[in-house]
């Protein structure tokens, strides 16, 4: 898969150093992966929650960090569109959030 926006990822683990390792193995493991339908995304990441608008969440670091994506599934893109600690995550709208 291509991901879209990596920059975001590298930006967040400069000012939360904790998230650097989870989310650098999370972004190896996306480029390698094949995602056709959801069903391949929860086969690797049990606990992640679907959405509408093909949106993904993903808990990073045991829980501490979530991280919101978008899926092209037909075209193999992943947009981040939020990352974020627990408490700012219960802030935001998960299903309409953009990246500014």
């Amino acid at each position: 898969m291509k991901i879209i926006a990596i920059k975001t990822l590298r930006d967040f683990w400069e000012t939360h150093p904790a998230a650097e390792q989870p989310l650098r193995a999370w972004v190896d493991e996306v480029r390698k992966a094949q995602w056709m339908q959801p069903a391949d995304i929860k086969a690797h990441y049990r606990n992640a929650s679907f959405l509408h608008n093909r949106r993904v969440v993903f808990n990073i670091k045991g829980n501490d960090f979530r991280l919101i994506v978008a899926v092209a599934y037909r075209v193999g893109v992943v947009y981040v569109k939020f990352i974020g600690t627990h408490v700012q995550y219960d802030a935001v709208d998960a299903a309409t959030i953009e990246l500014e």
